[in-house]
């Protein structure tokens, strides 16, 4: 499976395109139900988070998430979200430190996005075509017409069967290991979508779009970026190319509503004509039309070609590339370059210095990006965000609390996503450093009775409680950290070992609560584990 971005949305300052009425689908979900969906994708995503690959980086999952969520708003309000579906999936996206150019949607309302794909966009427009797409295949339920066609397979062999293509997208040998009668190939074919599905996607992720208020040019530079590739010889850096072709035909269908052609809303045609041959001095990836279609370019969004910077950092491209990357301010012309090139290229430096452990390099040039784009809101708290960052792994905590502005208490709204976690998440960290362990467990306490399922803030509140001696409480907080992931045997082991605690160390009555707590998660742990130990037991 793999994203396209074949999706638009409106241009700012016009208004959005109607609610659909009574637009034809590709027929029904065949037997499985939301809930088993939700089960299957339980089961997939719990091996995904075991993956070496799966990362919880707080600036750029919390950067995604919010353009998640803009979506999911916007797929609500159009009536694209059916209130099962809300209710019952998941709607939660993995990243991947893959440095590969894919997304992809799983059972369930799991996504799964790689970082070469978040390093390669140039504004979140572009992202948000991908995730939209993406959540479209979710919304129509693609997926469980595409596993109809397995339907005599037991769940845990489809299970099998879609980790394989997962993995086949980034390593085919290792694809073909892990699918089930080394059939990776077959599989893969079998879980591609198609032409139709395509089609439908982009007509329902351009709806989505539009009413989540971004620009259709996002739609256009991604569309750029596949065709470009697509004339390349595919290395696998672009996977998603193989599972979701981009047709002639789609990219003449998504032209026409652009310009207006077509209602927004309209079913895409069967038979779009072909795009036109590129004349002499167009851009050889692009039909002449869809150049001009994509002109003037929007103003440089700073923010997004920062997070793009980082991704392609945190994707580990190899010590030869972060030299490289850290040298490139310091080339002839590099200030004459433009601001977005500069501030891309310093961020990208600064991290890659403190990956080469020369943390006063990485230092220096955070202080010269933050200087960059001080008159740009977003890019600045990205670089401020960076230079706090910078400052804890140089053991210097009050620096970073200075660059860090208390995190405000997301609205009801916003109360499952992951707004201001970056700044809540480090914060935590250098209050823990200073001896403000306290402040850090209360805004850390008060953000997991929000978000039950974070694990990186349940570590976060665990340190926390240790650093206060807080032992019980530690353990327990410790043990949600696997029970979020769904690793159920490693949160009884965890919540067993607070049981031990506190029957040796009794406490206060606030103790005493801690332990009932955790007799209460205990159970709940070890049921969830007989449930997934009967499952095994089916298999066999």
């Amino acid at each position: 499976m793999g994203a396209s971005a074949a999706t638009l949305a409106q241009l700012p300052g016009t208004s959005p395109p109607p609610a659909p009425r009574g637009l034809p689908s590709l027929g029904d979900a065949g037997a499985m139900t939301a809930l088993e969906e939700r089960k299957l994708g339980d089961a997939i995503i719990r091996e995904l988070y075991r993956d070496p690959d799966y990362i919880d980086d707080p600036i750029v999952g919390e950067y995604v998430d919010v353009i998640w969520r803009r979506l999911l708003a916007g797929a609500r309000t159009r009536g694209e979200l059916p209130a099962e579906l809300d209710e019952r999936y998941a709607w939660q996206v993995l990243l991947g430190r893959d440095r590969s150019i894919n997304a992809f949607a799983l059972p369930g309302g799991y996504f799964g996005l790689h970082l070469g794909l978040v390093g390669a966009v140039a504004t979140r427009d572009e992202l948000a075509s991908v995730l939209a797409h993406e959540m479209s295949h979710i919304t129509q339920r693609h997926i469980p017409r595409l596993l109809g066609q397995q339907s005599r397979q037991a769940p845990w062999m489809i299970a099998a069967m879609v980790l394989g293509a997962i993995a086949a997208s980034k390593n085919p040998q290792a694809g073909a290991a892990l699918a089930v009668g080394g059939q990776a190939a077959v599989i893969q074919q079998q879980l591609n979508f198609s032409r139709d599905m395509e089609r439908e996607a982009d007509r329902i992720g351009y709806g989505i779009m539009t009413q989540a208020g971004y620009a259709p040019q996002g739609f256009v530079g991604m569309f750029e970026k596949l065709q470009a590739a697509s004339r390349i010889n595919d290395n696998g850096d672009w996977p998603y190319l193989r599972s979701h072709p981009l047709t002639t035909q789609r990219i003449a269908d998504m032209q026409q509503r652009q310009q207006g052609l077509v209602r927004p809303d309209a079913p895409a045609a069967p038979h779009a004509p072909a795009a036109s041959a590129p004349t002499p001095g167009a851009s050889p990836e692009l039909p002449e039309t869809v150049v001009r279609a994509s002109r003037p370019a929007p103003a440089p969004d700073l923010e997004a070609l920062l997070i793009a910077a980082r991704a392609r950092v945190l994707g580990r491209p190899g010590v030869d590339v972060l030299r490289a990357w850290a040298g490139e301010h310091a080339q002839p012309g590099f200030g004459a370059q433009p601001l977005p090139r500069r501030a891309a290229a310093l961020y990208a430096a600064a991290l890659a210095e403190a990956q080469l452990r020369d943390l006063p390099k990485a230092e220096a040039l955070a202080a010269q990006l933050a200087t960059l784009v001080a008159g740009d809101v977003p890019a600045a708290r990205q670089a401020r965000l960076l230079q706090a960052e910078l400052a804890l792994q140089a053991g210097q905590p009050a620096r970073a609390l200075q660059l860090l502005p208390a995190a405000p208490r997301p609205s009801a709204a916003d109360a499952r996503g992951q707004a201001g976690r970056a700044v809540l998440l480090l914060r935590a960290q250098a209050q823990t450093q200073s001896g403000q362990a306290a402040q850090a467990a209360g805004a850390l306490q008060t953000w997991v009775s929000d978000h039950p399922a974070d694990a990186g803030a349940w570590q976060a509140l665990a340190t926390a409680h240790a650093a206060q001696g807080q032992t019980l409480r530690a353990l327990r907080a410790e043990g949600e950290v696997p029970m979020a992931h769904m690793d159920y045997a490693g949160a009884v082991d965890r919540w067993r070992a607070a049981q031990d605690f506190s029957r040796q160390s009794p406490g206060s009555a606030a103790d005493q609560i801690e332990a009932n707590i955790v007799d209460t998660r205990l159970r709940a742990a070890q049921e969830a584990l007989r449930q997934q130990r009967l499952e095994e037991a089916k298999r066999r």
